[in-house]
């Protein structure tokens, strides 16, 4: 059959989804999962503020949403204590990586990241034509020495961080990341993925710098604020680096709905802190589920925990299969040598006692 022909770069690419989703699994499996506790969603949802705030709204989708996000770029400003020329609102810290690749990263240009980190941006770096290069993790954190040494080797314009870091939970404290960011060299990009920077303990994130033109601080919705299904995150920065977004972003993309729960989000600090404190205290009873069971907790500033499985990848899998088959949807890494460990999400009190339970003829199976 003839048909109109792909271009040179999409035609190497394989058609990839970088997470499969559990509702792909759940039709894949013909049954839905009892406990989702494995795609670092926010299972305590939006506050009730935010669900008022959006069922309000109901009756105006038929608007498209303001296309330079202004009411929610002010709010931000405010809380952030920069100009709302430093931020720029986008589909979720995804979609944002996708614009910073195709504005920073030249075809076949070296991009450096950690080998087994976040693979949508790796998805971007390949469907942009650029070049990938990663280093390997360093005692489960991302090496920050390793990323500077590729960055300086390669002489490349972009390098992928984030802290804390996903899939581990790991984290630096804010003095090593500003020594990394004061040694890049000037026409390299950094960006800094703060996604899960509302859990992250006092003095993990730098102090805001909008003088530089080669560092984006990037944050999301969808983790404390319980809104990934919304999808907003945004980006700080310099203000002309920020406004290069211009040239390429979808300036219709942010729906009204999401900046109003977004912004009504903002509004209410009080749940955001109730929300943080309930991640922190299921992160202790999953690294206690972890002992009981007689593994290893990975130490976690994110609203998940790796769970180190003591053995190597293969035994991993089987017990995040064996999980699944128990209706249990979780996820693990699968670099060498973090693909030891299972990653399980917080969540509702309901959800964990499932993985509890489930935990302990998971790991019977796995080892039979």
């Amino acid at each position: 059959m003839i048909r109109p022909r792909l271009t040179a770069l999409a035609e190497t690419l394989p058609a990839t989804v970088p997470f499969v989703g559990p509702e792909a699994q759940e039709r894949a499996r013909g049954k839905a999962f009892r406990a989702r506790i494995g795609a670092n969603e926010s299972g305590f949802g939006p506050s009730p503020e935010v669900q008022a705030a959006i069922a309000a709204a109901a009756g105006t989708v038929w608007m498209y949403g303001d296309a330079e996000s202004a009411e929610l770029r002010e709010k931000l400003a405010e809380k952030h204590q920069v100009s709302a020329r430093n931020i720029v609102i986008g589909e979720g810290i995804d979609g944002l990586l996708g614009l910073i690749v195709r504005l920073w990263a030249e075809k076949n240009a070296a991009v450096v990241t950690s080998l087994g980190a976040y693979p949508t941006f790796n998805y971007h770096v390949a469907g942009f034509g650029a070049r990938l290069v990663t280093v390997p993790y360093e005692a489960d954190r991302e090496s920050l020495p390793s990323l500077l040494d590729a960055i300086k080797r390669e002489n490349a314009p972009l390098v992928y961080l984030a802290n804390p870091d996903n899939p581990m939970g790991t984290w630096w404290p804010a003095v090593e990341i500003q020594r990394f960011i004061d040694a890049l060299p000037e026409t390299t990009m950094l960006v800094l993925d703060e996604a899960y920077g509302e859990t992250a303990p006092e003095g993990t994130l730098p102090p805001l710098d909008v003088t530089r033109p080669n560092v984006l601080r990037m944050r999301t919705f969808s983790k404390a604020y319980g809104l990934a299904g919304l999808r907003c995150g945004y980006a700080i920065g310099e203000a002309t680096t920020i406004n290069a977004f211009e040239k390429v972003r979808n300036h219709f993309g942010m729906t009204r709905i999401a900046q109003i729960a977004a912004s009504a989000a903002l509004d209410d600090e009080k749940y955001l802190q109730s929300v943080v404190a309930q991640v922190a205290l299921c992160r202790e009873r999953l690294a206690k589920i972890a002992t009981d069971n007689g593994l290893t907790s990975i130490p976690s500033a994110t609203n998940f925990v790796a769970i180190d499985c003591g053995d190597n990848g293969v035994f991993a899998l089987k017990v995040m299969q064996a999980l699944i088959a128990r209706d249990v949807f979780v996820r693990k890494p699968m670099a060498p040598g973090l693909d030891r460990c299972i990653r399980v999400s917080v969540g509702p009190a309901a959800e964990i006692d499932i993985f509890e339970r489930e935990l302990p003829e998971a790991l019977a199976e796995a080892r039979s």
